[in-house]
């Protein structure tokens, strides 16, 4: 048996040109600092898995690394044969809810076979307050499938809240987390739950270094002294 390919997915160009003019204007209206971005493998599938706490979370994920991420979207979007046309070149593809299982995410798999980074917010919906929220299975269950290795990430804003414009905006990359570690004997819902877990933790532990970096109080703590003051 000859050895797998393993080049990373090819960017489109139009993702490239988008890629170039969203740098002109995130980075300095958002001061994005970046840190671990060699942790993302060159080549490859690759899961990355990050915490949810703005519209624009796709966006500055795609810009704060080099390679292309790939992203669900509601399947509604691509009704439009335009719309639906800029959406794929730009990276996103449809989830398409209600099949349930392999069938509502055999796109992101197709994907990851092919060698792409496919971008998943492992909370399932936005924060509204900046702190982590329950992780879904939805990556540990295409992890599980593909044998991806998954790449924690954590976005915080300078004040631990949700991301301003004009006020920092902090993106941390994990390392990869293989398949082996996350040990998955099967795709039961238990076994899936206590992977997604796993991730949810070092997505947390990004979150807990960013903030001790910024001198801001890690989960619990606020209220912890608020308690002691009544």
């Amino acid at each position: 048996m000859g050895k797998k390919e393993t080049r990373a997915k090819r960017m489109g160009g139009l993702y490239r040109l988008g890629k170039f003019l969203l740098w002109l204007f995130y980075f300095p209206v958002y001061r994005i600092q970046v840190k671990g971005r060699e942790n993302i493998p060159a080549e490859g599938p690759v899961l990355l898995c990050s915490n949810h706490v703005a519209m624009k979370d796709p966006v500055v994920l795609g810009l704060a690394q080099k390679r292309q991420v790939f992203y669900m979207a509601k399947e509604e979007l691509f009704q439009n044969w335009f719309i639906g046309g800029l959406l794929r070149k730009l990276g996103a593809f449809p989830v398409r809810r209600g099949t349930g299982g392999t069938d509502a995410l055999q796109e992101a798999y197709d994907l990851l076979r092919q060698n792409a980074v496919v971008g998943v917010f492992i909370e399932g919906h936005r924060s509204k307050t900046g702190e982590l929220q329950k992780p879904k299975t939805g990556a540990a269950l295409l992890a599980y499938r593909v044998k991806a290795p998954v790449v924690p990430v954590c976005i915080t804003a300078e004040d631990g809240k949700l991301p301003r414009p004009f006020h920092k905006m902090f993106i941390r990359f994990g390392k990869p987390i293989s398949p082996e570690t996350l040990a998955i004997p099967d795709d039961s819902s238990m076994q899936l739950r206590r992977a997604s877990r796993v991730i949810m933790g070092e997505i947390a532990g990004l979150r807990e270094s960013t903030l001790k970096e910024l001198g801001l109080p890690l989960p619990g703590q606020t209220s912890q002294k608020e308690g002691e003051s009544q």
